[in-house]
């Protein structure tokens, strides 16, 4: 049997635009699905029922946090826009590649994907071990892309604290659930329609 010689492996740098479209969404949806696994593993070594988490609330004053908070960050963003030059924001451009030529059905099916995948982890079950601020510090390390600038940086933290403290508020996931499927659809759609100047 031949061995491998781990010395000889090498990785190359890979940029978005060497990606094709198919491979971009299966990267995404397996990422996904492994955010949601984990997540779900964690609540069962957590000794808690996933069920539990995702049960519907009785009202839906969820709903007008969840809204509210996405309008926030939505109207912060539009803000940065204007006086922050568009290459501080830039994340190599996967949104865009995510976004641009997309169907509008496959903007919302992604950003909800996203949205209780991501929410499952981070708030349903890190958050329940290390809290709000460690857990947003986490968030914003696994937004890699947006690393190589403090503002971006400093905002994907400032939404995550902001979605573990609806979380808090509310005690239902699905309000920070709702508040990221408003904000990335929301994000993707001005995406998908801006027009280039």
């Amino acid at each position: 049997m031949k061995k491998i010689d781990l010395r000889n492996i090498r990785f190359r740098k890979v940029t978005i635009d060497q990606i094709d479209d198919r491979l971009l969404l299966i990267n995404l949806y397996a990422t996904q699905a492994g955010t949601f696994i984990i997540g779900l593993i964690w609540l069962l070594f957590q000794r808690r029922n996933p069920l539990l988490l995702f049960e519907w609330p009785a009202g839906s004053s969820f709903l007008l946090w969840g809204a509210g908070l996405a309008a926030l960050v939505l109207l912060v963003d539009y803000l940065v826009s204007m006086f922050v030059p568009e290459e501080v924001g830039d994340d190599g451009g996967v949104n865009e590649r995510l976004f641009k030529k997309r169907p509008v059905w496959h903007i919302v099916l992604l950003s909800l994907i996203v949205a209780v995948c991501e929410e499952t982890l981070f708030r349903g079950a890190v958050q329940h071990n290390i809290g709000p601020y460690w857990t947003s510090i986490l968030f914003a390390a696994i937004h890699v892309r947006y690393l190589r600038h403090w503002i971006p940086t400093g905002l994907v933290f400032s939404i995550s604290y902001a979605l573990g403290w609806i979380y808090i508020h509310t005690g239902t996931l699905w309000a920070p659930i709702a508040a990221h499927f408003i904000i990335d659809t929301v994000m993707g759609l001005i995406i998908r329609f801006r027009r280039k100047t």
